[in-house]
């Protein structure tokens, strides 16, 4: 499982480098080069990740039916051609229909598709995999950056997905081919199970509910708070020298905190460990709203940590709950809000940041938490069969 874990690995930090933190390198040059508003700019990323959210139902049943390898290898593939057609196509309209193939590509070669697929391969041994596909992935957005920025005077946006569509070519697709083993059909490995009685069929519908909700209200917080987060810190009066290195020092607390669950973490139920990561977040604003923007680095902190768990827990909390039967074809539904929500948030959430003060939308994010936090302790373990 290691081999198969490391290679999925390295192929999630070029997909995410590639893809989901390719706007904040080149969305002003794309705004320059098209003579348009950032914010439409933006949009068109926003509908990928609309697209994905609708898209992922469909990948969870794909890869429940045969395994994951093929449709990640032809997911480099979708995101290699959306790439291109960033770089090839002319205007706002090529900028758009390359970001909603992108959408397709993302939802088939993104963390859901990667931890259906280990899921489906490994059953409830994939918990180790999962945490090292994301430890590796975690430095997408350290590699990203940099690599994208350093390239961009170069290259040019376009030449730069260009490249980005030929790595995914030559070293996405060849690590998926020959790192992921194929997957056993679906009807080789079910095996014969009486239906669930009523009261399973409760727990589990009402279990799903809640996880969803959860992930739901903390995709919310992550994607006001990538897109606002420098802001608000300048708000509370902060430099943007100090604000642009708080909210670095967010990416390095969720490598941080995935250690924890990988180490530490690795002996416990991961219902418990998605626990105290969702306590770390209202933690971290009730600190920054008793002591004031002193405790803005202790807030980044408990925040990136947060995330960096509860990101391994969107794989192993619902496979942990629910089993490895089936496990694909639940990833699918539970993705599909939280994509659309994160599609939404930061434009709804843009005239909240823009009116009210920094203190009081921190409180806002506080109390979602908390809320979140709820739903998390609602959700009570299998019962016993």
């Amino acid at each position: 499982m290691l081999r198969v874990a490391i290679g999925l690995g390295v192929a999630q930090t070029i997909a995410w480098a590639c893809t989901y933190y390719l706007p904040a390198v080149i969305a002003v040059a794309v705004a320059e080069s098209h003579g348009v508003s950032r914010t439409l700019v933006v949009a068109a990323f926003s509908a990928a990740l609309l697209v994905a959210g609708l898209c992922a139902p469909r990948v969870g049943r794909a890869i429940e039916a045969g395994g994951g390898r093929n449709l990640l290898a032809v997911s480099a593939l979708v995101i290699a051609l959306g790439l291109a057609l960033l770089g090839l196509l002319p205007g706002l309209w090529g900028w758009t229909i390359g970001w909603l193939v992108l959408g397709l590509g993302m939802a088939m070669g993104l963390y859901e598709a990667a931890f259906a697929t280990l899921g489906r391969l490994f059953g409830q041994q994939a918990r180790r995999g999962i945490t090292t596909v994301t430890l590796f992935a975690g430095f997408a957005s350290t590699i990203g950056f940099p690599v994208g920025a350093a390239l961009l005077p170069f290259l040019g946006w376009r030449g730069l997905c260009l490249a980005y569509a030929a790595v995914h070519v030559l070293v996405v697709l060849p690590i998926y081919w020959f790192t992921v083993p194929p997957g056993v059909p679906a009807a080789a490995t079910a095996a014969a199970r009486p239906r669930p009685d009523a009261a399973a069929l409760a727990w589990a519908r009402r279990a799903f509910l809640l996880l969803a909700a959860f992930f739901i209200l903390r995709s919310i917080i992550s994607a006001v708070f990538g897109v606002h987060l420098i802001a608000l810190l300048e708000a509370l009066g902060l430099g943007i020298a100090v604000a642009v290195g708080i909210a670095a020092a967010v990416g390095a607390a969720q490598v941080g905190g995935r250690l924890l669950e990988f180490t530490l973490g690795a002996g416990t139920h991961p219902l418990k460990v998605a626990r105290l990561g969702a306590l770390l977040l209202p933690a971290g604003v009730l600190a920054l709203l008793l002591a004031g923007p002193v405790a803005a680095l202790p807030f980044a902190l408990a925040y990136g940590a947060s995330n960096g768990i509860l990101t391994i827990s969107r794989g192993t909390v619902p496979l942990a709950l629910f089993g490895a039967e089936g496990y694909a074809v639940l990833m699918g539904r539970m993705a599909m809000p939280v994509l659309v929500a994160q599609a939404l948030a930061p434009t709804l959430a843009t005239p909240l940041v823009e009116t009210l003060p920094a203190m009081a939308v921190f409180g806002m994010a506080g109390l979602m938490a908390l809320a979140a936090l709820g739903c998390l302790m609602l959700v009570a373990p299998r019962p016993a069969s």
